[in-house]
């Protein structure tokens, strides 16, 4: 089953956040542009950060190991090109 990347199907938790006047609207204009429901969007840039967050602390860890550095490098770009392929189904990415 694929659900919709724009819709609220498979969301599991509803939570009040706060956010600046200019974030909310820059979000509600990245959105609408790439046709998503606000919540959609922020869930996505949520996971999106989370991800980048885990593949920073992964290349630190290969570092620390003294692994070739640009071996790790490409893997590492060839896992992000897997989940940008996952999360953006060959749609362009925000920039």
């Amino acid at each position: 089953m694929v659900i919709p990347m724009g819709s609220l199907s498979g969301m599991t938790a509803k939570v009040t956040l706060s956010f600046s006047d200019e974030t909310i609207e820059e979000a509600r204009r990245f959105a609408k542009r790439e046709g998503m429901s606000l919540s959609a969007w922020i869930d996505q840039a949520a996971r999106e950060k989370a991800l980048r967050e885990v593949f920073t602390e992964h290349a630190a860890a290969v570092g620390r190991a003294g692994m070739d550095l640009e071996s790790a490098a490409l893997a590492d770009a060839r896992e992000v090109g897997m989940v940008d392929d996952l999360l953006f189904r060959g749609r362009p990415r925000a920039a």
